[in-house]
């Protein structure tokens, strides 16, 4: 958990971040002044997720990514100018992340991620992957339990997205809310609205849990008539990012959505519609927005400490255009 080890807001800090202070308290903005994010993947999504957090006053932000701009990034990424294409997408985006708040501290890394070593990310309190295989992210939150990193990982494929979160056991704040009788005997009844602050704890699960979800389960097939088939669309899509080494493209579209259609298949046969695949090409701006803030809300609320946490998996689906969360591993 991070600590503000006595670290005292400026001036002009605490003039920049007044409203926020009013909202969540000093303490949570201290908190969240002494936390050092690592961003991995630097998409449409990760510029919504970076510019909340930029914005909420955190020490620093890194920009890890080894991708260069291409076309498709223009449809939702606006960190990177349009004469940006080729080049590399975190040092594009960096200028203007930075400008956002230069109170806080951007760093950019153009490495790959899976070569980075485990140690690596040991040196932040929060770490954020996306566009990542499965592999890496079972190894990426295996290495930040280990250290007591939390750890969250998101994507969006067109208007389809989710966030997962292990923050391992969790302390957080949280105002509990009661209504107080104030009217004296025998007047009619009046009471005011009342609140407390009441201290609790999570304990959540690592990713590991969502690849090994038995997808036909009984309760869960049961479950998808209710709320619909978007934990498996997930499992498909990051399951065609595994095989193919690449998302979904326009570019190969008739070719992919018969890929997809035969992981789902394979997968969970006759719960998901031929036509559930159409959205998942190209990130979707609104959509970018949606996902990049639930995540960056879940990010602040983390490290503040401040309010319950989703616990653990958050799904979009594009169809009903809403989310819902799903508690995996309970």
């Amino acid at each position: 958990m991070v600590e503000a080890n006595g670290l005292e807001l400026t001036e002009q800090e605490a003039e920049l971040y007044d409203r926020q202070i009013r909202l969540w308290g000093l303490d949570s903005q201290k908190r969240l002044r002494a936390a050092r994010i690592l961003l991995c993947g630097v998409n449409g999504l990760g510029a919504e997720i970076a510019k909340n957090i930029i914005l909420s006053g955190v020490k620093s932000v890194t920009l890890l990514d080894n991708k260069n701009v291409s076309e498709e990034d223009f449809c939702s990424q606006f960190f990177t100018p349009q004469s940006s294409i080729d080049k590399n997408r975190a040092e594009a985006s960096y200028q203007r992340a930075q400008n956002l708040n230069p109170m806080v501290e951007v760093k950019v890394d153009t490495e790959e991620l899976s070569a980075k070593p485990n140690e690596y990310f040991h040196n932040f309190d929060v770490v954020c992957v996306t566009e990542a295989a499965t592999s890496e992210l079972v190894r990426i939150n295996e290495t930040c339990r280990a250290a007591g990193v939390k750890f969250f990982t998101s994507d969006l494929w067109g208007m389809f997205g989710y966030s997962f979160a292990d923050l391992q056991e969790h302390n957080f704040a949280e105002d509990v809310y009661k209504h107080k009788i104030i009217s004296k005997p025998n007047e009619k009844v009046k009471t005011e609205l009342v609140s407390s602050t009441v201290k609790r704890t999570l304990n959540f699960h690592p990713y590991q849990c969502v690849v090994d979800f038995d997808l036909k389960s009984a309760a869960y097939l049961k479950k998808v008539k209710r709320s619909g088939p978007a934990l498996i669309v997930l499992r498909i899509l990051q399951k065609f990012r595994d095989t193919e080494k690449r998302d979904p493209s326009y570019k190969h579209r008739e070719e992919d959505l018969q890929k997809l259609c035969a992981i789902r298949d394979e997968l969970a046969e006759g719960f998901v519609p031929d036509d559930a695949f159409v959205h998942v090409f190209a990130q979707i701006s609104p959509a970018a927005a949606i996902i990049g803030g639930e995540v960056a809300h879940e990010i602040i609320k983390t490290v503040s400490q401040k309010e319950a946490p989703h616990h653990n998996l958050f799904l979009f689906d594009p169809e009903k255009c809403c989310g819902f969360i799903e508690s995996i591993g309970n």
